[in-house]
């Protein structure tokens, strides 16, 4: 659907104000986050958590392996699984990018699903990894901005917020992303196991932890369990936790000021110089010189 311009600009405006920071910051719904930034940001690694992504104002380019999503005012980003991707993000002083991103609480999916029953067509599940850009429907849009509206007033969104992010997140199964909503809340399927798997990761990356392991966890053998990892994240085991690793030192160096050494023991790596390697390769500069361009202000902490 196409956002009036009238309507769009009462909404960006509203989220404008709100916006504490560049990049992304707090909001007064518990589990709802807002994105505001008036630079453009070329294309870089960013750790994707299970979400839903609008967009109201500029947009966004994402790229996980062969595959290539937009989301923008007129599609939003459905991510089931914490997934390492790259993305591209379109913004400027005259138009910034403005939209807000919402959690997805595997618990609050499964006891919707549990709420609705059998009324709701069971889908099947997305091929391949867990992202989509779903286009932007009218319930879905009034719902985001009666969300926008509640946070203007602390109790309202204390109280009122969550069940509007509970209606969000009823919509978005009823919509196009709904199959792989349903494989999330699953508690057999492939991708169910897979998310479990990278939460015992998540919990865990620090540790060396064994392709053996984490095949148990999964209830699979190696193979099959290598077989659909890369299936579900599009990349290997070793990879996603190498890839993890490197955003939580990032974040650590950014986020907290912790020099390069000591986020690299903290992440799991023996050897600095080892690291130090990793991230240059990973995210194109020097843990030095991104430590430098931040305290600058000319890097800012982004997510997808």
């Amino acid at each position: 659907m196409l956002l009036s311009p009238s309507r769009q600009q009462a909404l960006v405006t509203q989220l404008a104000r709100l916006a504490t920071m560049q990049g992304v910051s707090p909001s007064p719904v518990p589990g709802v986050e807002l994105i505001y930034t008036r630079e453009h940001h070329g294309r870089e690694p960013v750790l994707y958590r299970p979400r839903m992504i609008l967009i109201l104002q500029g947009h966004k380019v994402g790229y996980l392996a062969d595959q290539v999503f937009r989301y923008d005012p007129q599609h939003y980003l459905l991510m089931t699984l914490p997934l390492p991707c790259e993305c591209e993000c379109f913004a400027s002083v005259e138009q910034p990018l403005v939209g807000l991103t919402l959690e997805i609480d595997p618990v609050q999916l499964q006891a919707l699903l549990l709420e609705i029953g059998d009324s709701l067509h069971a889908s099947d599940p997305p091929r391949g990894s867990g992202v989509q850009s779903v286009p932007l429907t009218e319930s879905m849009l009034c719902a985001a901005e009666r969300l926008i509206e509640v946070m203007d007033k602390p109790v309202h969104a204390r109280v009122l917020g969550p069940q509007i992010v509970r209606e969000m997140l009823f919509h978005a199964l009823h919509e196009a992303g709904g199959g792989a909503l349903q494989a999330l809340a699953s508690r057999h399927g492939q991708v169910s196991q897979i998310a479990r798997v990278l939460r015992l990761i998540e919990q865990r990356f620090t540790e060396n932890l064994t392709m053996e392991e984490l095949a148990r966890s999964a209830n699979m053998s190696v193979s099959a369990f290598h077989h659909h990892f890369k299936a579900v994240t599009a990349t290997s085991p070793l990879q996603y936790i190498k890839s993890l690793r490197l955003h939580k030192a990032r974040l650590m160096m950014l986020g907290d000021g912790i020099k390069a050494g000591t986020a690299a023991a903290r992440v799991g790596y023996e050897s600095s110089s080892q690291f130090s390697r990793e991230y240059k390769r990973f995210f194109g500069s020097t843990p030095s010189n991104q430590a430098s361009q931040f305290r600058q202000g000319q890097l800012s902490i982004t997510e997808g």
